[in-house]
């Protein structure tokens, strides 16, 4: 009898091929993981009955913690939740004895449970992950605790730690997405930068919008946040503090064009496009310094630079051979290799935090394009199509990528989608406004 641990493992093996001849099985430590490069997984069925509270206190947030929990996971693309008008089995108390021939019974593979307390301005979940088939708890309990108000993080986190359990992967809820939020006519369109949830929840607003501003870029540690001001009527590089909402500007010079910065690894130092004369040259800057060093000197445009995870190497985009190509070359700069060589024009590469893919934007033949290729240009594959797909974005953890849509016409607006790195969930991220330019921030702390 297969247990849902193995289903679930078997199912990510297809959506995630990993080197050697298709449908091959590979020997490594872990799980079997099996090469289907075009493989449809069927979502793990789980059921998650609402959270017991404990006190009563906290019965205002048991059931809001379940769905945000159920939210998470759904969300993936990897489980789907049985409706509780199928359940069997009633839940009123946390430390009995599972049965598990009723949940058995209606096909839950998973069963996720938990409990409430809250005592004054506290809250602590107990939760547990149970592996029906297998009639046997997914490692021990456990319990996590914070503010009242942070419940939605506390939910997130819980749901990372069964995420984990269930896949062996990291997880990624309990992260946080700036973006561009953008409101009026396209021919008055305001810009101004934004912060929220991963899933769309709790958007704040961290710029007026009086300025424009474009590609926010999240730092290693999600602190703090480049992004490009036309505040001065030319584009100059800003770094903001996120929690004191508190900027400065990273200065090139007077009258000197900077943009596109990203951080390094190590938080410390940002590549960046410089233009002078028309021409545009990446460079890099101590951020507490302010030292700054050309990394590229080229009659072309080098922009878009992204770090890989280690920090040795960066990935950029130019059209240094005649169109819009991927190029990685050595941190310190010298000879950058190219990567993309197919039909169409390539651009905003970005590393994966696992070192393992770049995405990028392409496009070709009328039609933009969300794509994902090998660190060497191997293995292209495009995710998705439409009028105008741009800017990916990682999920902490490798598995999603967030990116702006924009539909045609002159009532178009740009709003933000996710799809999965093997190109299945593609579905719209909710804001309350237009959106563009998102940078998903590492797991927060």
């Amino acid at each position: 009898m297969r247990n849902a641990l193995a289903t679930l493992f078997l199912g990510l093996s297809m959506l995630l091929p990993i080197a050697g001849a298709p449908g091959q099985a590979q020997a490594q430590d872990g799980p079997l993981r099996i090469e289907i490069t075009d493989g449809v997984i069927e979502p793990l069925p789980f059921a998650t009955p609402d959270f017991i509270a404990d006190t009563p206190a906290a019965s205002q947030y048991a059931a809001d913690i379940a769905r945000v929990i159920a939210s998470d996971l759904v969300g993936s693309g990897l489980f789907r939740e049985i409706p509780k008008v199928a359940y069997i089995s009633s839940y009123s108390d946390f430390d009995a004895a599972v049965n598990f021939t009723d949940w058995k019974a209606i096909n839950a593979q998973a069963l996720i449970t938990g409990a409430v307390n809250v005592s004054g301005d506290r809250i602590s979940v107990r939760f547990r992950a149970y592996d029906v088939f297998a009639g046997q708890e997914l490692g021990s309990g456990l319990q996590l605790s914070g503010t009242a108000e942070g419940w939605r993080r506390i939910a997130h986190k819980v749901a990372d730690t069964i995420y984990s359990r269930l896949t062996g992967e990291g997880g990624y809820f309990d992260s946080r997405v700036v973006f561009v939020s953008e409101t009026g006519p396209k021919n008055d369109r305001k810009k101004r930068l934004a912060i929220m949830d991963y899933d769309g929840a709790n958007v704040q607003y961290l710029t007026s919008s009086n300025d424009i501003v474009l590609a926010p870029r999240f730092s290693p540690t999600g602190d703090r946040v480049l992004y490009t001001s036309y505040e001065s009527g030319f584009p100059q590089i800003h770094v903001l503090d996120v929690g004191k909402v508190q900027r400065r500007i990273l200065s090139a010079g007077n009258g000197i064009m900077s943009f596109a910065p990203r951080f390094a690894p190590d938080g410390q130092t940002v590549v960046y496009s410089q233009s002078e004369g028309g021409n545009s040259d990446l460079y890099s800057m101590n951020i507490n310094s302010g030292a700054t060093q050309r990394l590229t000197s080229a009659p072309s445009i080098e922009t878009a630079p992204s770090f890989s995870p280690d920090g040795s190497q960066i990935v950029f985009e130019s059209d240094r051979s005649g169109a819009s190509q991927l190029y990685i070359m050595a941190a310190t700069g010298g000879e950058a290799k190219r990567i993309s060589f197919g039909q169409g024009r390539y651009g905003t590469p970005v590393w994966s935090p696992r070192g393992d893919y770049i995405a990028f934007t392409k496009q070709n033949a009328g039609r933009f394009h969300i794509g994902v290729m090998r660190t060497d240009g191997s293995e292209e594959r495009l995710l998705t199509a439409s009028f105008l797909d741009e800017g990916p974005t990682w999920s902490p953890n490798g598995r999603v990528i967030m990116f702006t849509r924009e539909t045609q016409g002159a009532a178009g607006q740009a709003r933000l989608y996710s799809v999965d790195v093997s190109g299945r969930n593609l579905k719209p991220v909710k804001t309350p406004d237009g959106a563009s330019d998102p940078s998903w921030s590492p797991l927060q702390k």
